[in-house]
């Protein structure tokens, strides 16, 4: 069993990076920081591709993608939010879902229940819009300029980011559910 496989290589690649973009970002290197968001984010886009692709998925590799995901993100979005590059309410709303969401994996593996972490397709678009609102927020910081486009992507992410935490309280209720009633 292989540990530190290529896409695995790319999700510590991803948690990293994450220093460096802070850094960059609270020294007012905007640009530098998007570049390594973007690179960021382009191996998340291509670990699970080479996992599928090279038959490489490990279970480690199933804990460490999403916990790089998360931490990047949330780590993102409150550098984002302190430095007024991003809505302070919907930093809030990624936080507290991501928070929500961990809980309760917490809570249930505590409890002993056999969960297996898979994101749903609803999440994987959650995901794609808030690292496009990260992305645009920085690229409008660089240019110097924020269209009002980027406020309808703030609300998609909003919204988006509600609804994947109801989904997965939802889903996190029906496990419980069933194993009460078995």
């Amino acid at each position: 069993m292989m540990l530190m496989n290529i896409p695995n290589f790319f999700s510590v690649l991803r948690i990293v990076s994450i220093p460096l973009f802070i850094i960059l970002l609270s020294y007012d290197k905007h640009l530098a920081a998007l570049s390594v968001f973007v690179v960021a984010a382009f191996t998340d886009a291509i670990d699970g591709f080479f996992a599928r692709l090279f038959k490489q998925k490990t279970t480690l590799g199933s804990y460490l993608d999403p916990i790089a995901d998360k931490l990047l993100l949330v780590s993102s979005f409150v550098a984002l939010a302190l430095l007024n590059l991003i809505p302070r309410w919907l930093t809030i709303l990624v936080v507290s879902r991501d928070v929500i969401i961990s809980m309760g994996i917490l809570i249930l593996r505590l409890n002993l229940f056999q969960i297996e972490i898979k994101p749903s397709l609803v999440s994987k678009c959650t995901t794609f819009l808030q690292i496009l609102a990260i992305g645009i927020s920085l690229l409008f910081s660089v240019l110097g300029r924020s269209p009002f486009p980027v406020e309808l992507i703030y609300w998609a992410t909003g919204g988006l980011t509600i609804a994947t935490g109801v989904h997965y309280i939802l889903r996190g209720m029906k496990i419980i559910n069933e194993k009460a009633e078995s």
